[in-house]
């Protein structure tokens, strides 16, 4: 009986970890249409973040480095998020999803460099752009980047 509950209990475990890879904060969106629509609405910018949620070490760092801090959460206040996930694990998300994605990195991201900023207007011009990150700790640039285009 244990056997059983345990093999019903693995699919449950897989799930819980492909959610921790997504979007965690309800802030990002996913669609850049939407973005666009809400930038132009609350007359902000967008920030546009590429992303390869389960296999990018810089972009892992990312979370914990800087989307979890304080000043990240001041600063993003000014923009409207933008979270463009391009995963090699299909199953993170839908196909539907992937194929806008997609489409996004070529139009926005065409060096398809992860992990990436950019800043673009209500318009979809571009205003700014920062690409890599060392791993290190230091978020100076990532920060100056959001206080420059606010």
């Amino acid at each position: 009986m244990k056997y059983i509950i345990l093999l019903f209990m693995i699919p449950l475990f897989a799930s819980a970890q492909a959610d921790f890879n997504s979007v965690d904060d309800s802030k990002w969106l996913t669609n850049y249409d939407s973005a666009i629509s809400k930038a132009k609405k609350q007359h902000k910018n967008v920030l546009v973040y590429f992303t390869g949620s389960d296999w990018c070490p810089p972009c892992k760092m990312l979370k914990t480095d800087l989307f979890d801090t304080s000043e990240f959460q001041e600063l993003s206040s000014n923009y409207i998020l933008l979270y463009v996930d391009v995963p090699r694990n299909r199953d993170l998300i839908s196909e539907k999803q992937m194929v806008h994605n997609k489409e996004l990195l070529t139009k926005l991201n065409k060096k398809k460099v992860f992990p990436m900023f950019k800043v673009i207007d209500a318009k979809g011009n571009e205003l700014d752009k920062l690409s890599g990150y060392s791993m290190n700790g230091v978020i100076d640039s990532h920060l100056k980047l959001l206080e420059k285009n606010k």
